[in-house]
């Protein structure tokens, strides 16, 4: 079993990083091989909307026929058991990154048929972790996890299943004394870092166990 892990955060050992580590773990643990890829290391682009996924007898129907670094990746995603998405939150949504990433990876597999129905074969079941600054309380007055259904609804009809975990108020600098920052008490982050950050850690944890169980007993 194989389960990939994809980093949409530009910071490649800080928050993001740390709970896909911790839900790569869980799934370890499962027995399941495991493999980071961060985004930010890559060179590509989202869609290029030339529709040759979509052409009646394309040699590429079916995948994307844009090639560039994040090839590879699709064509180890669409081969693993099972997939985990990590991502902070900018301005409400996930990463640029992160959203051109999930374009290329599922508008292949959509088709224009009745039901708009897909062409993987396996069902893979994919997680999505959610890292944020704001506070659970603000994320929820704010509508955050209703804006960021419009990936999961999609995965979840592409890949047959979607689990997400929303990680609020976490830390974004070691010294908030460096910066403009006056919104943000800095005693009152590093407390949730210390008090609350570990249990997040372990719902990863629990997270990526959950997901090659699903794997295991389909």
């Amino acid at each position: 079993m194989k389960i990939i892990a994809i980093n949409g955060s530009p910071r490649k050992n800080s928050n993001t990083a740390v709970l896909l580590e911790h839900a790569l773990e869980g799934a370890s643990l499962q027995g399941a091989e495991t493999e980071l890829i961060n985004l930010y290391d890559l060179d590509y682009k989202g869609c290029m909307s030339c529709f040759a996924c979509k052409l009646k007898g394309g040699k590429s129907y079916g995948k994307c026929a844009y090639k560039d670094e994040l090839s590879p990746v699709l064509e180890k995603v669409l081969a693993a058991d099972a997939l985990l998405l990590g991502s902070p939150i900018y301005f409400h949504a996930v990463t640029g990154e992160m959203r051109s990433f999930l374009e290329r990876l599922m508008f292949p597999i959509l088709t224009y048929t009745e039901d708009y129905k897909g062409l993987l074969k396996k069902k893979i079941p994919v997680g999505f972790i959610y890292n944020m600054n704001v506070t659970k309380e603000y994320m929820i007055e704010a509508n955050y996890l209703q804006v960021l259904r419009f990936a999961e609804n999609s995965l979840e009809s592409l890949f047959g299943s979607c689990e997400s975990l929303a990680v609020n108020d976490t830390l974004q600098f070691k010294d908030y004394s460096k910066y403009v920052v006056t919104v943000f008490d800095e005693n009152k982050k590093k407390k949730v870092k210390e008090e609350q950050f570990p249990i997040d850690c372990e719902s990863a944890f629990q997270l990526g166990s959950r997901l090659i169980q699903r794997v295991i007993f389909h």
